[in-house]
């Protein structure tokens, strides 16, 4: 007999229930069901297995040589059931907490931010994958992606963490005193962009430049992105609250604001969430502030 001829799942429990307590009775409450349902399964049981496993000519129900049988077997594979789930669930808990976001979203956000999180939660361990490619949230895998975008991405979770307008910058020294008055203006300049992103072409053809970037492109990891443009290696396409204190320091100088419905979502797959990644996103919300 192989697993897809076996009896039904909930008769063997119910079995093993009665074989444990000793009383259907006993056995519903265990189960939390009725005891006419526990000898609903047992009598199902026995006709689907051809055989007599309960002797019923006392007046309590006793188990014949072969219920007594199936009873140890069946001990012994739920508990081998029971002690694969129990290590399965250990490990998953004890895995770190997997998150994925952009690199310039982990270094000029999420990184700041992180001893907080340690501070109060030593017993989290943590792995950021900072990638500008959208990683997919499988079960096993990432536990949080933080996406800049309008919040739908098809059968996941999203949550608004902060509005993210985004504003055009360059660094004075690149501007060499150069008037800009239309998005036109910076086609012959040099650009900075994230790996793996076109927003400066995006954002020149949105703004009515088809004939693209002229002054050329320079692609680094997100991490660099601001220094770069502080460096005045090119104009870059910045998210404002990352530059704030730049523009007020007056190392770069915000030449447009986009104004956009898009932001940072917290992202999640939907269903059952691991604590570590709860306790997470607990403390995210707290630092929309």
């Amino acid at each position: 007999m192989d697993w897809l001829t076996l009896p039904p799942l909930a008769s063997l429990r119910a079995f093993a229930a009665f074989a444990e307590t000793g009383s259907v009775v006993a056995a519903g409450q265990a189960l939390n069901i009725s005891h006419a349902a526990i000898s609903q399964h047992l009598r199902g049981l026995e006709t689907r297995l051809g055989t007599t496993l309960l002797d019923r000519s006392g007046r309590a129900l006793a188990l014949t040589e072969q219920g007594q049988r199936l009873a140890d077997a069946l001990v012994l594979g739920f508990s081998a059931i029971g002690n694969a789930v129990q290590e399965l669930s250990a490990a998953d808990e004890q895995r770190p907490l997997h998150i994925s976001t952009t690199p310039t979203f982990a270094a000029l956000w999420l990184m700041p931010r992180l001893p907080d999180f340690r501070a109060k939660h030593p017993e989290i361990d943590l792995m950021l994958d900072p990638s500008a490619q959208l990683a997919d949230l499988l079960p096993g895998g990432i536990d949080v992606a933080l996406r800049y975008g309008d919040g739908n991405w098809s059968g996941l979770v999203a949550e608004r963490l902060l509005a993210a307008p985004m504003v055009i910058v360059a660094a004075p020294s690149l501007l060499h005193g150069r008037r800009v008055d239309s998005p036109d203006d910076l086609a012959e300049l040099p650009w900075l962009e994230e790996l793996g992103t076109t927003e400066s072409g995006r954002w020149l053809r949105a703004n009515g430049v088809h004939r693209g970037v002229v002054g050329g492109r320079i692609q680094v990891p997100g991490n660099l992105l601001l220094d770069g443009a502080r460096d005045g290696q090119g104009v870059a396409v910045m998210v404002r609250q990352f530059v704030e204190p730049d523009l007020r320091a007056g190392r770069l100088v915000a030449l447009f604001t986009e104004d956009s419905p898009a932001g940072y979502h917290i992202v999640t797959r939907p269903g059952v969430m691991r604590t570590p990644a709860r306790v997470f996103l607990r403390w995210l919300r707290h630092q929309r502030g």
